[in-house]
């Protein structure tokens, strides 16, 4: 990791190289003074070879190096492992990642509602193991002024962003000034999922101003492209939710609003997951904290409920059941996310060290022994599980063992209600969707390989 260097002399050396003749001069003063004995009345004066540094310090200002810190703004309206690992390579390319997060206002003026409030993106956005600090209500746009902030208040090196174009309303580079200046460094955009292939209507929803909208559109895509199906259903929404067909794991096919095929061009890779993951286990008399769930959609109530257990103890392992488990439980809709998606938006969280990719339904006592689970915790919030009548206590081992507990959930989200808020405002995102759609098409038809940053 390069960093800027800057003087750190105290306050004395730089007196002291600025002002030589004066220095020089007291110095002498000391000298004569030091030799008379009389004039001291026989206190000892230390030598001055001893008693002054070396005089080549006088010419030579010893540094050290200063963090460099960078600065990556976005809406991160719904957290996913696209913005996950954005924010990853931001910070590799510096040691202090600093995120603005747009205001409410912003997005709404620019864009159209967010799905999130401010308060729930902010704790999506902190909760990330990479965020080093965040600004709150950050600007759309980059201006001159916000700029000049950023350089002066928070002394940010450089401005971050993707490969992926992020246009004003008016057509400009959002990013213009920032690369003017020569403060702008570009990360690669997250591989493997086109909004243009995913959609049907062969348009982004969601179009966000941080690197990963097309991988925000897939998930969006996904709830909407069931809205059809739920028009024509007597329950609507609540029918849609735990009626629609079965997502995508990479392998199937989905279809989309206009019935034709979608397919999930997510590629998940070791490298990505090594990227991810802590890369530490749980040291011998570590306390471990299990705690499994979906996680789809990852939300502020699945930080919040993290963080919560991972206060318990040394170590907190989470275990993400598998997309069929999920199906069988609460509807062949269900997840959202495939597997290695939620995996990934999990291991990004800051309060997770460890996942169990594909966790059992139920804890058994070996599962408990193998991994020298310590407790296992629940929220009281959490989706309905309706589907299996006569359904296995899955928590039947840790409460046998009296190692269960419950935690109360910081915050009454679910998945579905996230997906719910989407369905609400469909026709305002399809309307702005088209905007949206010709930069996709320019970006996709003059798309270059870019090295992606991993910071080894």
């Amino acid at each position: 990791m390069g960093s800027f260097e800057f003087e750190s002399n105290s306050w004395i050396w730089d007196g002291v190289y600025s002002y030589q003749h004066l220095f020089g001069g007291i110095m002498l003063t000391v000298a004569v003074l030091g030799l008379s004995t009389s004039y001291f009345s026989g206190i000892w004066m230390p030598g001055l070879p001893w008693f002054w540094p070396d005089l080549g310090v006088l010419q030579k200002k010893r540094r050290r190096k200063r963090p460099i810190r960078v600065y990556m703004d976005g809406c991160f309206d719904l957290m996913h492992y696209g913005h996950a690992n954005a924010l990853r390579q931001a910070k590799a390319l510096g040691d202090v990642l600093v995120v603005g997060v747009v205001s409410d206002e912003e997005i709404i003026s620019n864009k159209g509602p967010p799905v999130l409030s401010m308060e729930e993106r902010l704790v999506l956005v902190k909760g990330l193991k990479w965020v080093d600090e965040v600004i709150a209500n950050a600007p759309y746009e980059i201006t001159e002024q916000f700029m000049d902030t950023l350089f002066n208040e928070h002394k940010i090196d450089y401005i971050i962003h993707g490969d992926d174009p992020c246009l004003l309303p008016d057509g400009t580079d959002a990013y213009a000034l920032a690369k003017k200046v020569g403060r702008y460094k570009q990360i690669k955009r997250t591989e493997g999922v086109s909004s243009t292939d995913i959609v049907g209507s062969k348009t982004s929803l969601f179009p966000d101003s941080d690197v990963a909208s097309d991988v925000y559109a897939h998930l969006a895509g996904r709830i909407l492209s069931f809205m059809k199906d739920a028009e024509s259903s007597d329950s609507g929404v609540n029918k849609m939710l735990t009626e629609q067909p079965q997502h995508l794991d990479g392998k199937q096919a989905e279809k989309s609003p206009s019935g034709g095929p979608q397919t999930s061009h997510f590629l998940p890779t070791s490298r990505r997951i090594v990227q991810f993951s802590n890369g530490k286990g749980p040291g011998p008399n570590a306390r471990v904290v299990y705690i499994d769930g979906a996680f789809d959609l990852f939300h502020a109530g699945h930080v919040e409920i993290l963080k919560k257990a991972r206060q318990l103890g040394d170590f907190l392992l989470v275990g993400i059941h598998t997309d069929q488990t999920i199906s069988e439980h609460r509807g062949c809709g269900h997840p959202i996310m495939h597997l290695h998606e939620r995996s990934l938006s999990v291991l990004a969280c800051r309060y997770v060290d460890e996942v169990i990719i594909g966790a059992p339904w139920q804890v058994s006592k070996d599962m408990i022994t193998t991994f020298n689970i310590s407790s296992v915790v629940r929220g009281t919030v959490a989706e309905n599980n309706t589907l299996l009548k006569d359904d296995i206590d899955p928590y039947a081992a840790p409460k046998s063992m009296g190692i269960f507990q419950v935690l109360e959930s910081p915050k009454n989200i679910t998945t579905t209600s996230v997906a719910q808020r989407i369905i609400a405002n469909q026709a305002i995102y399809k309307k702005r969707n088209a905007k949206k759609a010709v930069s996709e098409k320019k970006y996709y038809e003059e798309k270059k390989f870019v090295h992606e940053t991993d910071g080894s």
